[in-house]
């Protein structure tokens, strides 16, 4: 983790865990991390068992020009990544693995910005999963908040179970994949599956999770 914002979420979930899989989500007080709220986020599973916002911090919605609330968390992503990001925000939700995320967000006119982004798993019952993550950047352009990021590329991707990582962070290094498009929104595909261990163009993965199956 490079960014204050995540480092400060991750050890705030660290500690209320204590050990557990995931802390629950009663638990969370929002007063504990009111300088970080502007920057995080909930999600939990929709009807369709798809990933969406049930929170979202003021920054965020002003960084991506909109209410995020209900929104669908993989559209964030171009539409080649969006099966990628479903399964891994599945292994958070459903698996308790740990996410980071390194990617770059694009406006419309071609304007760029890195952003790390943490996912952890919260404990609300098997019918009630959900997770507390947050958005991070080192700078903040003057024009972020006024022009809208409407595209995303990764960057790289860390996936870590914690029961089986306890040190996070220590074993396994983020994975860098080269920059993509620095002038167009268009890229060659990025992803048409997720593995246990699989290289697609100019993806790696390394699979998390609890579960040792393949997900469906």
């Amino acid at each position: 983790m490079n960014f204050e914002g995540t480092i400060a979420l991750f050890q705030y979930w660290n500690r209320l865990r204590d050990g557990r899989p995931a802390p629950r989500r009663t638990e969370v007080e929002p007063a504990d991390i009111k300088t970080l709220l502007a920057d995080t986020f909930i999600l939990e599973k929709d009807t369709r068992d798809e990933a969406v916002f049930r929170l979202a911090g003021t920054r965020l919605c002003a960084i991506y020009g909109r209410e995020l609330k209900g929104f669908s968390f993989p559209s964030l992503w171009r539409e080649k990544d969006q099966r990628l990001m479903a399964r891994l925000t599945h292994g958070v939700l459903r698996q308790k693995s740990v996410l980071l995320l390194g990617y770059e967000g694009f406006t419309r006119s071609g304007r760029s910005n890195p952003f790390e982004l943490l996912a952890l798993p919260l404990d609300g019952g098997a019918e009630h999963p959900r997770c507390l993550g947050a958005i991070s950047m080192a700078e903040k352009p003057f024009w972020l908040g006024a022009e809208p990021i409407v595209d995303a590329v990764i960057d790289s991707i860390r996936v870590i179970d914690p029961d089986k990582e306890p040190m996070f962070l220590a074993n396994r290094p983020a994975i860098p994949v080269p920059s993509l498009a620095p002038t167009e929104l268009e890229t060659p595909q990025t992803m048409s599956e997720y593995g246990r261990v699989r290289r697609i163009r100019h993806l790696v993965v390394l699979e998390g999770g609890r579960d040792e199956q393949p997900m469906d």
